[in-house]
């Protein structure tokens, strides 16, 4: 196998009860760590190219390209997916470009026009066959908009998915993106009663501010997405930083590389974490 939509990935999940790791691809080695984990476990995986990151290289079609090459090599199913856009021609580019999945991030707007918006996006998204992610406001930590204490109401919820037709939801129930420390406390009654009243798979933003075992009790509760990155920068800069403080060298290779393998082993480990069928 190799690219398929985040539609049918998310299906997979909720069939084995199991969580889809979703993974940020900043550099090119990120991708092919994601690949490689997938490789390892036998898993599928979501590959994600921020808005952000398109703004740090410049352009979405170099880097989108070049992980859609990753993706099609790789012998697991494949997400490649855009996270986290509040530009729709960025939206649309991603589409022409091949992307399988969008979330489109209309929370800074008010609620009439976030939720109009995301009715456009998931019309454009849906004529080329490409899945929409979206939410209703700010998960913790992005722009001071959202307090980890803020919840995601189960009614309001319910009626976004119906008033806009998207494939996925990402709910606010206590983690806050850019996390350093695993130290999240998950609000898992919430997550029930979100999957009981949301029609459409849950995404969880913000998860590598959440320990193992909260991650494990979310899946549990009815969480199908997990996004994770600060936590796999973390892994990344570490084995870097350790390589160069033995073996100093200018070869970016060897140090870069060194990341790429220590973000391929914790990211197959997460994969296979989240994968569990939880009895």
């Amino acid at each position: 196998m190799s690219l398929i939509t985040l539609t049918d990935a998310l299906a997979d999940a909720a069939a084995r009860e199991a969580g889809l790791a979703a993974f940020n691809v900043i550099q090119l080695e990120h991708a092919e760590a994601y690949a490689a984990a997938a490789e390892a476990t036998g898993l599928p995986v979501v590959m994600q190219i921020s808005e952000n990151c398109v703004k740090y290289h410049g352009a979405l079609r170099p880097l989108a390209l070049a992980t859609l090459a990753i993706a099609e090599a790789c012998t697991q199913p494949v997400v490649v997916h855009l996270d986290h856009a509040e530009d729709v021609d960025l939206v649309r580019e991603a589409v022409e470009v091949g992307l399988t999945s969008v979330m489109y991030d209309g929370s800074t707007l008010s609620d009439e026009a976030n939720r109009a918006r995301t009715r456009e996006v998931v019309q454009l998204c849906h004529a080329a066959g490409v899945s929409v992610e979206a939410e209703l406001g700010e998960v913790g930590g992005k722009d001071g908009v959202h307090a980890p204490g803020v919840r995601t109401d189960p009614d309001e919820a319910a009626q976004f998915v119906a008033d806009t037709g998207v494939d996925a939801l990402a709910v606010a129930v206590g983690s806050s993106h850019a996390m350093t420390q695993r130290t999240a406390a998950l609000d898992e009654d919430l997550i029930v009663r979100l999957a009981s009243s949301v029609p459409v798979p849950l995404v969880l933003h913000g998860s590598s501010g959440v320990p193992d075992e909260g991650l494990v009790g979310a899946v549990r509760a009815g969480m199908r997405k997990v996004n994770i990155a600060t936590h796999l920068n973390q892994v990344f800069t570490t084995a870097a930083t350790d390589y160069l403080s033995e073996k100093p060298t200018v070869d970016t290779r060897k140090y870069v590389g060194a990341g790429r393998s220590a973000v391929a082993a914790e990211a197959a480990r997460l994969m296979r974490l989240l994968a569990e069928r939880l009895r």
